[in-house]
């Protein structure tokens, strides 16, 4: 079973996390494939708050765990929430989501794309920020199963989380991480004017319509100051959850659907909503991902001895399957793309840890991951 160590709330030192390819050039139009990036290189965050402006120490609430995997090395974690071994209540973490608006002038596409515009939510009028707050990935009405396991009427991640360590909820029935969604005065989007050297409009590598490229490098950039100027709001004890539409991130290749990250103790993460039919990072497959790879390592540090995967990224083992490892979901008069995730034994965790014992939720992928 998986060991509990401590229920505890993290505080990391402030440091920055860069991509592996924090100098790499633009997109060279090469052939496209997708993509998620794993950040690796620290440096410092400065920090400035006005005087008398300093928010209370705060962190995001996690617990750690363990567990002795299938080559005989114990393996160590912290996840986003509490304890399902020892927790039968609902934990509630705080987001917020902020629209990227991505200006592209007349070199590069003359187009700009933002998630808060009306019709960009795949369904009428809709913007995909609205659409955002009525899919499953918020709306807590969908039920989700793993083969006759019913993990949960709830929101998407917090049902995968329920079903990934069902050896603990199915006692602790009660047990629940639930995002909740907030809006925080003086949080506006991020707009990005992008030049024709980290970016272009371009025919959609995988399907119809036209996407915009954004390098990695400037939008990780971006990203830092804002979260720098926007501190003393955006706390260590919120996600903030940068959205963009139609587009996706470059670096060296194409094309990038989503990362998560840490600045010191500050969490975030980034995902696409693409609204084409059938594309990578349709409506909720890239922002699952990432959510969920938030949850189960919010750091980026959980490592295991994977030779795909050096830490839990449950949603990358998953990717390469037939459209993207999604499954449709409909709720709300719409039907979503949610990705299929790996659990806990995949990573050589016992099998009675999760649901069926199954190395992912849907039974997509049944062998452990290489190496072990």
């Amino acid at each position: 079973m998986i060991k509990s160590v401590a229920s505890l709330a993290v505080l990391a030192s402030a440091v920055v996390l860069s991509c592996v390819a924090n100098a790499a050039p633009q997109w060279d139009g090469s052939k496209a494939r997708p993509m998620f990036v794993v950040p690796s290189d620290h440096s410092p965050l400065p920090i400035h708050y006005a005087p008398g402006h300093v928010p209370p120490p705060v962190t995001l609430q996690t617990w750690s765990g363990g567990y002795t995997d299938l080559t005989g090395h114990s393996i160590t974690f912290k996840m986003v929430g509490s304890d399902p071994a020892t927790s039968n209540t609902a934990t509630h973490i705080k987001v917020v989501l902020i629209p990227v608006i991505l200006v592209y002038g007349a070199t590069n596409g003359n187009t700009t794309l933002d998630p808060s515009a009306a019709g960009t939510g795949g369904k009428g009028a809709r913007s995909a920020m609205k659409q955002l707050a009525l899919s499953p990935m918020t709306d807590d009405g969908a039920d989700f199963k793993s083969g006759t396991i019913d993990c949960g009427t709830a929101q998407y991640v917090d049902a995968f989380q329920r079903c990934n360590f069902w050896g603990s909820v199915s006692t602790n029935t009660g047990y629940h991480t639930i995002l909740d969604y907030v809006k925080i005065r003086g949080v506006k989007p991020l707009t990005i004017n992008v030049s024709a050297a980290q970016g272009s409009i371009i025919a959609n590598p995988f399907g119809s319509g036209n996407v915009g490229t954004l390098n990695f490098s400037t939008f990780d950039g971006q990203a830092g100051s804002y979260l720098t100027s926007h501190n003393t709001k955006i706390t260590p004890d919120i996600f903030p959850f940068f959205i963009s539409y139609d587009a996706y991130l470059t670096s060296g290749g194409c094309c990038i659907g989503g990362y998560h990250s840490a600045r010191g103790a500050q969490t975030y993460g980034y995902t696409t909503f693409v609204d084409h039919p059938g594309s990578f990072s349709e409506d909720i497959d890239a922002v699952s991902h990432e959510v969920a790879e938030w949850y189960d390592d919010p750091f980026t540090n959980n490592h295991v001895n994977c030779q795909d995967n050096s830490i839990l990224e449950v949603g990358d083992p998953l990717e390469t399957l037939p459209n993207y490892g999604t499954f449709t979901v409909k709720l709300n008069k719409f039907t979503w793309h949610p990705q299929s995730l790996a659990m806990m034994p995949y990573f050589g965790a016992p099998t009675s840890t999760s649901a069926n014992g199954w190395t992912a939720l849907h039974n997509d992928i049944t062998n452990v991951c290489p190496g072990q």
